[in-house]
C-alpha cells in the first residue's frame, strides 16, 4: 500500500505532480522511500537537499569529521557558523529545515562493511558520495548483496561521473574499476560541479523511487566542465569481478568495449 499525501504535501510537491514530471503515485512512491546518502558533503550535500526536497520519505546521512572552511567551496549544507563542529548534525539539521514531511537519519561516520549491510538491507537506494574508493567499492557490495538501485557519484577538479546500476542485472562499480585509481585526499574540485554530480544522482534516484522516466541502468555518464563536453559510456560487465561476475548479461544488454578514464573518475 502506498502511504497517502496530506493537503499540505499535495501543495508542497503541486509543481512536481503532473505531465511530464511524477505522477501522483509517484509522489507517493517517494514518500514511501528511504534512502542512503553517504557521505553529504559537496556531492552528497547537494543530493540529499533534493531528496528531502522531493518529497522522499526517509533520507539517511552518514558523514563523519568536522566541518572545516575549504569544504565551504562545495559543501552546501555547512555554514561558516558550523565550523569546527561535527558535520553531520548540523547538516541533518538543515536538512530537517527543509521540510517537515521528510525523516532525516543522522549517522555521524562512514558506514564500515557489517553496517554498510545493515544500512543496505533496510533502505530502498544507496547514493554513493564519498571521495575514496574504499567506501564507495562497500557502498556498492552491499547495494548489490542486498539487491537495490546503486548510485556512484565523483568529482574531480571541473570533472564529474555518475554511474547507475540497479544492483541485481547491470554491472557494478567493480566492474568499471578493476583496480581503484590512487586516492588522492586533497584533491581539487569546484563546487558546481560537486553540486551538479549530486543533483544528476538525485534526479537519478527521484526516477527509480517514483518509477518516473528512464534511469541510466547500466551506463555512466562523464562530463568535462573544464571543455564543456559530456559523454555516456555503456559498461562492461567483467566475468571475473568478486562482487557481480556470478550473473549472466542480462537479456539483450549492450555491452562496451570502453573504460571510464582513471584522470576523470579517481576521486
Amino acid at each position: 500500500m502506498l502511504p497517502e499525501l496530506s493537503d499540505d504535501e499535495r501543495q508542497r510537491y503541486d509543481r512536481q505532480i503532473g505531465p511530464g514530471v511524477l505522477s501522483e503515485d509517484g509522489q507517493r512512491r517517494l514518500k514511501g522511500s528511504t534512502a542512503l546518502v553517504t557521505r553529504v558533503g559537496g556531492l552528497g550535500g547537494p543530493a540529499a537537499l533534493s531528496l528531502v526536497a522531493a518529497g522522499v520519505g526517509k533520507v539517511v546521512i552518514a558523514h563523519g569529521g568536522d566541518l572545516e572552511s575549504p569544504d565551504l567551496n562545495r559543501q552546501v549544507l555547512g555554514s561558516e557558523v558550523g565550523l569546527g563542529k561535527l558535520r553531520a548534525p548540523q547538516f541533518a539539521d538543515g536538512l530537517r529545515a527543509i521540510s517537515r514531511f521528510v525523516f532525516v537519519e543522522v549517522i555521524d561516520h562512514e558506514p564500515d562493511d557489517d553496517e554498510a549491510d545493515e544500512l543496505a538491507a533496510r533502505v530502498d537506494i544507496i547514493l554513493s558520495c564519498p571521495a575514496d574508493f574504499e567506501h564507495r567499492l562497500r557502498l556498492s557490495r552491499a547495494a548489490h548483496q542486498a539487491g537495490i538501485p546503486f548510485i556512484d557519484a565523483a568529482q574531480w577538479g571541473m570533472a564529474g561521473s555518475l554511474l547507475v546500476s540497479d544492483g541485481r542485472t547491470t554491472p557494478c562499480l567493480a566492474c568499471a574499476y578493476p583496480e581503484p585509481p590512487p586516492f588522492e585526499p586533497r584533491f581539487p574540485v569546484v563546487g558546481a560541479i560537486a553540486a551538479t554530480m549530486g543533483n544528476l544522482a538525485a534526479l537519478e534516484a527521484v526516477k527509480i523511487l517514483s518509477g518516473t522516466g528512464r534511469p541510466m541502468w547500466g551506463r555512466m555518464l562523464v562530463i568535462d566542465g573544464f571543455r564543456g563536453e559530456t559523454r555516456q559510456i555503456t559498461l562492461r560487465r567483467r566475468p571475473a569481478c568478486p562482487v557481480c561476475g556470478d550473473q549472466p548479461p542480462a537479456t539483450g544488454e549492450k555491452i562496451s568495449t570502453s573504460s571510464p578514464s582513471t584522470s576523470v573518475l579517481g576521486v
